[in-house]
Parts: structure tokens; sequence; C-alpha cells
């Protein structure tokens, strides 16, 4: 039967409902401020929203977006393509070519579709895609949409990289290879100097997709590219709005010329109605916050340093690295939700990643933290995390 293989996710499903749990699309009935909420009835410290610069809320962006809305009205009702562009989608390109250096942008109506449209269509039948195995769904989906060969290379291993460019002999030099900044499960930083290196040696042409390191990494802000000195090998760079920018939308730029060509080739572009005004003003201003406050990310990272350490030191299994991602890894699907549900009673909302979204077998409890975050915020979600550890709901074969 067609339906069938829904069935699992059904059980799954019902076993949560029956347990009164709801980890997966919980609902916040109430914003509070920039970190707190009401989700599922809890008053809750927001930390699992990818607000890393604290925008979303922004007094500034949300006026913003209230004039544009007034302006122009509340949506395009069609793609750039067929109906043109607003004045404001042309500005905002200019804004994010000009914020990485480039000369050349293009805005996307999601990160989603901004990913998965560019891989979709740089390489196609006859080409070849490198991409790490631990790449973001967007990536797969646009793969896997462009016909080419596609060559999945063990996560963050440049070595594994230059063997298998290696392998392609002449075809390595027209090859597309795709990674992530900051990978978005465990918060862990691509090593892109010597990606770059690789491709420096072997050819092809390298994206980056800079979804959970726009506004986190580099001197300016621009990402993990930036922080690595390395973006004279970058082809090309997706991003989003959604995290760091508070809104929604995604972006590619580029210093090659054809990418204005590119666009009129891309499906997720083509086919899509494009970002509403009230997005696309809201976007602006938080791109003029990024640039003009960098000691929002200065304290983003003061908070990512210490809860990471704190809960390292407790002896929990973490990310690789100190990151605004900081994810508690859990061998237990079972152990994992009761986690979840206790923090939440606690006063903390996390996500909770289950596999195939988790980079391996184990069940994450992920944060992510915020600038807008206060010191006593991230005291509250370390004690939450201690209490767990107290209560025996995380056992000794889950700690390090």
């Amino acid at each position: 039967m067609l339906l069938d293989k829904f069935q699992a996710m059904t059980e799954f499903q019902q076993e949560l409902a029956e347990r009164k749990i709801k980890p997966f699309g919980a609902v916040t009935e109430q914003l509070l401020s920039p970190t707190e909420g009401i989700v599922g009835g809890h008053q809750v410290i927001l930390a699992g929203t990818n607000n890393y610069l604290g925008l979303a809320y922004h007094p500034h962006c949300i006026a913003a977006a209230q004039a544009a809305a007034e302006r122009w009205g509340t949506g395009t009702t069609g793609s750039r393509l067929a109906n043109g562009s607003f004045i404001e989608h042309e500005l905002l390109e200019r804004e994010l070519a000009d914020f990485h250096g480039v000369d050349h942008a293009i805005c996307f109506t999601t990160g989603y579709s901004a990913t998965m449209g560019m891989c979709s269509t740089l390489a196609g039948p006859g080409d070849t895609i490198l991409l790490d195995a631990d790449s973001h769904a967007s990536i797969y989906a646009g793969v896997r949409l462009s016909s080419a060969d596609i060559i999945r290379f063990k996560h963050s291993n440049p070595d594994d990289l230059a063997k298998r460019l290696r392998r392609l002999g002449k075809r390595a030099g027209n090859a597309l290879i795709v990674v992530e900044g900051i990978y978005s499960m465990l918060g862990d930083t691509a090593p892109l100097r010597e990606i770059a290196e690789v491709k420096r040696q072997y050819g092809g042409y390298l994206l980056v997709d800079e979804a959970h390191s726009l506004g986190v990494l580099g001197d300016t802000g621009r990402g993990a590219a930036e922080a690595a000195g390395i973006e004279d090998s970058v082809d090309f760079t997706a991003g989003t709005f959604s995290k760091s920018l508070g809104g929604t939308g995604g972006y590619c730029v580029s210093r090659h010329a054809q990418l204005e060509s590119i666009r009129y080739c891309i499906g997720a572009y083509i086919f899509t109605a494009s970002a509403t005004p009230s997005t696309v003003a809201s976007t602006r201003e938080a791109l003029k916050i990024l640039r003009t406050e960098p000691r929002r990310r200065s304290l983003l990272w003061e908070h990512a340093r210490h809860l990471y350490h704190s809960l390292e030191a407790m002896g929990l299994t973490l990310g690789p690295a100190v990151s605004p991602v900081v994810a508690v890894q859990l061998e237990d699907r079972d152990q994992a939700i009761q986690c979840w549900n206790a923090l939440m009673e606690s006063g903390v909302y996390v996500n909770l990643v289950i596999p195939p979204a988790s980079p391996s077998t184990n069940f994450l409890l992920r944060c992510s933290v915020s600038a807008a975050h206060s010191r006593a915020q991230i005291d509250s979600i370390i004690s939450a995390y201690s209490n767990l550890l107290r209560s025996g709901l995380i056992s000794a074969r889950q700690v390090a």
C-alpha cells in the first residue's frame, strides 16, 4: 500500500500523544521576550530557536517590517521572474553582495530553497558533485535533483575529499564541492582552510553553506570562510535569513558574473513566490545591525563557551568543539524523550533530534545559544541539565 511506509511514524506519534509529550512541532502560544515564551503551556527559556544574535524580536526589525507591509502590502503574489522584483529585493541583494565583498547575489524565499536550488542547478548530467556526508537535507535534495554524479566524502575529512578528487582525474577541475560552515546538529566547524588547499591542488568549484555561521564566525560575521581566511577560494556562498538575521529566506552570493544568468535557470527561484516585503525589510535592518554591532557576536560566544564548558565539566557527551550549537548526545530514544520533557517542565525548551536527522545513531538534546540570553538564563539552562544528572535520567553510560 502506498501509505504503509508511514506506519512507523504514525505509531511513534501515537506513542508521544499517549504520553502527552510534543517534542516535534511544539506550539509557542506566546512570546514574552527574545529568549522567553509560553511553549506547550510551559513558561520556558527559549534555548532551541537559532536566534543567534537575538534579532528575531528586535524593535528596529519589527518596525521595518511593519512599515514595509504598510507601503507594499502583505505579499508579492508571484515569482520575481513572472511578476518582476520590488526594489526592496534588489536593494537587499546589493547589500548582501557588498557585505560579502562580491558583485553578485540572489535572494530566495527560504534558506532551504537557496541551497537546494543552487545545488540542483550548478551541476548537471555529466558533472560531479562532492558533498560532505553530514550535509543538510536541503543539499542532499538539491544534488539528487541535479542528475550529476554524486560522491560523498567523510565528514570534515579533507584527506578523503582529496582521495576522491584524485580518482576523478581531469574531471576534478569541473567538480562542485559542497560543505557547510557550522554543521547544525553538533555545532562543529568545517576545516575550510584544508578544504581550500585540496581545491587549489585538484581544482573544482567550492560552495559553502554559511547558514549557521553567518553572523557567528569571522571578524565581520561573514562566516566560516572569513574566519578561515579562504574567502577567495569560495566560488559560491549560500546562507539563510532565518538564523542570525531573525527572518525567513535565503541567498547565494558569488564573484562569478554567471550568477546573474544562473538566476534564470533555478527552478526554486523561478517557480516560487518572492519574499514578502516585510520579510525583506526586516532582513535588511538585521543585516545593518549585524554589521554595526559586533558586540552581539562577542556576547554570543561568551554564552556559548560558558554553556559548553559547564556541561562538559558535568561529563556530558557534547559536540566536538565550542559553538553556539551545544548538543548533548544520548544513546537511548526513550531516555532522550524523558530528558526533553524534564527540561520543558523545568522551564527550558531545547530541540530533540532523532536519527536520521542527527548525524549518527545518537539522540540529541540540542541547544542554540543567543546573544539575547542573559548570563542568568544560561545558568538556568546549566542547572536544568544538572538536575537531569541528579535525578538519574542521564545514567553513567551516557556520560563520557
